[in-house]
């Protein structure tokens, strides 16, 4: 590599305005600069980028990145050309440029402007491509997220593993491969399959100190993350759902209970998609909803918070997404939450591939339901699944999680290990974690049949304890290292050398008693308006309808008009105390709150304080129903003036049906004129007389009181939709 003589740190400073390196940044680099292959793991918010980016600044040449995400690419070519004032140093090459696009590319890379030139890996493979930069002075070539390499990473890309041979054919410059997560095996098959066993690996420790890890089982899921986040609003944060459809469904709940957010996801077009993530990068979004599998390749400083709608297929993924949180050493809260009818989700989505692949999923996946369900300290877990020890009491960020700030209850453990580490040494080496929590239990289960399992002396010789709680044992041991997985045999126990150790000289050791996740919703419920409260508050319910009363004299209206009795009924169970929450009480729109919110507002507050009320709720969640399409749809339908047969037909519904959707819109505070139908039902002198009936007369907004009232003379639907104009007009 021909590199321009010149002192790294002053470059750092020109280029980036640091005045100092970040853990091994400098030694990666000069090692890159000494012609030598190089392989980088690094945590999320390390810094990995600039252990190619500056070199590529000082080197002659260009540097060629391979990255598997037209979004990382588009950040980090945005970010890059912030250090120069030439567009042209840093470019992207792949199938979202037009023809005209790539052909200004290919120019200022030939004429030496172009210091990085970021490739999908799926481009680098094109012969043309391969033939233009045959015919370029290379500088080195870069693998961003290398973990796509392996069979056993979370993002397997099979492109990735033909990379090799394609590079030898284009030049022979020195490789960096980076990534942010890599167990031992996944490290030593990146390494293979590259030819660069001979590389300098330069490893960052994983441990992220200033991230808070908690899991929740997935229970009112999509209320939980409304009240997790309305406290955080303005903050920048990342939701990761498993379905384009989820992602769209908490976009839109997130918008309707007032926080900024947009979806992303690879069904969105290029360039909404791009829209969406410059929109987050500039904070004229707070949150972005994703999909785990299209992956997001922002790379903000300032996300606060990473939230897991559903539980991702790896430890890796959930490693890496979370990493996105707090990469400026600032706050970052990861909340996942966990079901175990995601992982059955995630196995059905293993079906029909090839077996090996089937049986590394399914291992990838037990991992993923040792951490979710494990209860001792999470850090710990992690760290030593990426091959790390951490010491949980005084480590940086040992309290930083959910089992430690809320520690579960302790048992003595020693016979527990004991007989799980003998049922081990049995048959060492030929089963997973499974079939011996089965045979503990007593369980006759196939496998167990299969291989004889029934005959063992060990067979319901743990009887007295279920199998979760022997699950949550071997989860322990293998943390405390007295058992390790094998991972070329797709996760069979193994005892070690410690575990015999404990074997022949037993000692007292805690086990943590695990959480229970069997009480998860099987299905994703959006709470409507009219969810989250108790039982009706009869002497609060008293006071407001006194209070309606009295307001409803002095502006010469009937009660009914202010506020219906089935919204003062929710205040009672809501205790709304600011106008947002009232607006979220159905029936009552924004016009409504702030035409007669205040004085309900003021006796509620002070009804909460004298009364020491604990409220259940710091907020209401406002269902996505009440912005539907639907209602839109109504609305302009009615604004232009067309025939409510033809509405009701068009959303397939019955006039009934429809004259229900158009009372609730009303009954929100939207105002909607129905004159143009009336008159075509009703002449003047009727439409005049049932007015005044529910002006002057009507004790109720009862429609069967009216009916009696008029003995018959007008329909029901008449009278519900003459109630609808005079709602409209005197309430709204």
């Amino acid at each position: 590599m021909n590199t321009v003589k010149t002192d790294l740190k002053a470059s750092l400073l020109k280029y980036f305005g640091f005045d100092s390196f970040k853990g091994e940044q400098e030694k990666v680099i000069s090692n890159l600069l000494s012609n030598k292959n190089t392989f980088v793991i690094m945590p999320t918010g390390g810094g990995k980028s600039l252990c190619y980016q500056l070199p590529a600044l000082i080197s002659k040449g260009t540097a060629i990145v391979i990255s598997p995400l037209i979004a990382l690419m588009k950040n980090q070519v945005d970010a890059i050309r912030q250090v120069s004032d030439n567009d042209g140093v840093a470019h992207f090459l792949n199938s979202s440029l037009n023809k005209g696009e790539i052909s200004r590319v290919k120019n200022d890379v030939t004429n030496g402007l172009t210091k990085l030139l970021y490739v999908a890996p799926e481009s680098l493979t094109k012969q043309e491509n391969i033939n233009f930069l045959t015919n370029i002075t290379i500088s080195f070539f870069a693998i961003d997220e290398a973990h796509c390499i392996s069979e056993w990473g979370h993002d397997f890309r099979p492109e990735y593993r033909r990379l090799k041979p394609i590079i030898n054919a284009i030049d022979d410059v020195p490789i960096i491969a980076l990534t942010a997560t890599a167990t031992p095996k996944v490290q030593t098959d990146i390494q293979k399959n590259l030819g660069m066993t001979d590389a300098t690996v330069y490893k960052a420790s994983f441990n992220r100190s200033n991230l808070f890890y908690e899991v929740k089982p997935k229970k009112n899921v999509q209320k939980e993350i409304i009240r997790f986040i309305k406290p955080r609003i303005g903050k920048s944060g990342i939701i990761y759902c498993l379905s384009r459809k989820k992602v769209e469904e908490i976009a839109q709940l997130l918008q309707v209970n007032g926080i900024s957010s947009l979806p992303y996801h690879a069904g969105l077009d290029p360039n909404t998609r791009a829209k969406h993530q410059d929109m987050f990068l500039m904070e004229q979004a707070d949150v972005i909803v994703a999909t785990i599998a299209f992956g997001m390749g922002i790379d903000k400083p300032d996300v606060r918070f990473v939230i897991h709608h559903d539980i991702p297929k790896s430890l890796e993924s959930y490693y890496q997404e979370t990493g996105r949180a707090g990469r400026d050493g600032g706050e970052g809260h990861c909340l996942a939450f966990y079901s175990y009818k995601d992982i059955e989700k995630l196995e059905n989505f293993l079906h029909g591939k090839p077996l090996a692949e089937q049986e590394i999923g399914q291992q990838l996946l037990q991992e993923v339901v040792a951490y979710s369900e494990t209860s001792i300290n999470r850090r710990k877990f992690l760290l030593h699944y990426f091959g790390e020890e951490f010491d949980e009491e005084n480590g940086p960020g040992a309290k930083m999680c959910d089992n430690s700030q809320n520690p579960k209850e302790k048992i003595e453990g020693k016979e527990f290990i004991k007989l799980a580490l003998e049922v081990v040494k049995s048959v060492n080496g030929k089963h997973k974690v499974k079939y011996f929590a089965h045979i503990l239990t007593g369980k006759k289960t196939a496998e167990i049949k299969t291989y004889k399992g029934d005959e063992s002396p060990f067979f319901n010789k743990g009887f007295e304890q279920d199998e979760h709680f022997w699950h949550a044992v071997f989860r322990q041991i293998i943390v405390l290292g007295l058992i390790k997985k094998e991972v070329e045999s797709y996760g069979t126990l193994m005892v070690t050398k410690k575990g015999d150790e404990f074997l022949a000289h037993p000692y007292s050791s805690m086990l943590v008693k695990e959480h229970d996740f069997s009480d998860t919703d099987d299905h994703d419920i959006i709470v409507n308006q009219k969810s989250g409260g108790g039982a009706l508050d009869e002497k609060l319910f008293k006071m407001l309808k006194d209070l309606r009363k009295s307001i409803a004299i002095k502006k010469n209206i009937p009660p009914f008009v202010i506020f219906q009795d089935p919204s003062i009924e929710e205040m009672t169970m809501q205790y709304p105390i600011s106008i947002d929450e009232l607006q979220n009480i159905s029936g009552v729109g924004i016009g409504k709150a702030q035409r007669y919110g205040l004085p309900f507002l003021e006796l509620i507050k002070k009804y909460v304080d004298e009364n020491n009320i604990e409220r259940v709720q710091d907020f209401v969640m406002k269902s996505v129903v009440n912005k539907s399409g639907q209602k839109v749809n109504i609305i302009t339908n009615i604004d232009r003036k067309l025939p409510l047969e033809d509405i009701a037909k068009s959303q397939n519904k019955k006039i009934e049906d429809l004259i229900n959707e158009i009372e609730n819109i009303v009954a929100s505070g939207t105002k909607i004129n129905i004159d143009y139908h009336l008159n075509t039902i009703l002449d003047e002198e009727a439409q005049k007389e049932i007015y005044d009936y529910f002006l002057e007369d009507a004790e109720s907004d009862d429609i069967k009181d009216a009916f009696d009232e008029f003995e018959g003379d007008y329909s029901e639907d008449e009278l519900r939709l003459m109630k609808i104009k005079f709602m409209s007009e005197m309430a709204n």
